[in-house]
């Protein structure tokens, strides 16, 4: 008898997965011939996500024409359109590229933080962290600053946010994360003050110090950026040590 159920809940979960036409995609991502561990693998089009094991592994649902992002902190981000192709072989290698961005040396400062944290905020709302996942982004003034090689990042952050009631956890996603990739390293380093090879230890140091996820949701944009603003001094009061 326990047999005869396992086998039906084993057929329930095939059906279930493939209901909707697409099918197990087995992949890789690597950075130099090494596979990259814990890399962020986001079906735009399904708004699932998944991450890399330790070899830089991975398997998700995909068919023809869907648009797979890969996202890490230390990453440019990179998509791919799923082929008729890739779907033959089953199997997708994908290889990224360091982040690496070069800068000025000029610091600006905010004249007046309250002007700073409302532009700042203007500029949050090109995201949506709500979780009402059934409804459309908001305040899209802007649609070229949303869009980076023709991707959306609100469905992005979407599928990383997303609960699957039937899995047992849910995809936890470190804040240094999502603000490696809704601001670029002019905002640490004209805005924030944090000098440019010091970008990446600085959004460790917040994975510490901002470890509640709700703070990036849209409503709390304000609060979120006041809160960069303070914990960047508090940062390089720890650089002058």
């Amino acid at each position: 008898m326990q047999k005869i159920l396992c086998t039906l809940l084993f057929l329930c979960v095939l059906i279930a997965g493939a209901q909707d036409g697409r099918t197990i995609l087995r992949g890789k991502v690597i950075y130099r011939n090494s596979g990259v561990p814990n890399q962020n693998v986001i079906n735009i089009d399904t708004e699932k996500a998944t991450i890399t094991n330790k070899d830089g592994e991975f398997e998700i649902y995909v068919q023809q024409g869907d648009h797979l992002a890969f996202s890490a902190v230390n990453y440019r981000l990179k998509t791919v359109e799923i082929t008729e192709g890739i779907l033959d072989n089953n199997r997708l290698v994908v290889e990224v590229n360091e982040r690496v961005n070069a800068l000025d040396e000029v610091v600006v400062t905010p004249d007046n933080e309250e002007k700073f944290l409302e532009l700042k905020g203007e500029e949050f709302k090109q995201f949506d962290y709500a979780d009402d996942y059934s409804t459309e982004a908001q305040n899209m003034a802007t649609p070229e600053k949303r869009l980076q090689n023709g991707i959306n990042f609100v469905n992005i952050f979407k599928a990383l946010f997303v609960k699957d009631k039937e899995e047992d956890q849910q995809l936890q996603l470190r804040v240094s994360e999502v603000l490696r990739q809704v601001y670029d390293d002019e905002f640490f380093v004209l805005d924030l003050k944090i000098p440019e090879d010091k970008i990446d230890d600085f959004l460790f140091y917040l994975d510490d110090r901002i470890p509640r996820q709700s703070l990036l949701r849209k409503e709390n944009e304000f609060e979120l950026i006041d809160l960069l603003v303070q914990e960047s001094e508090s940062y390089r009061e720890t650089l002058k040590e």
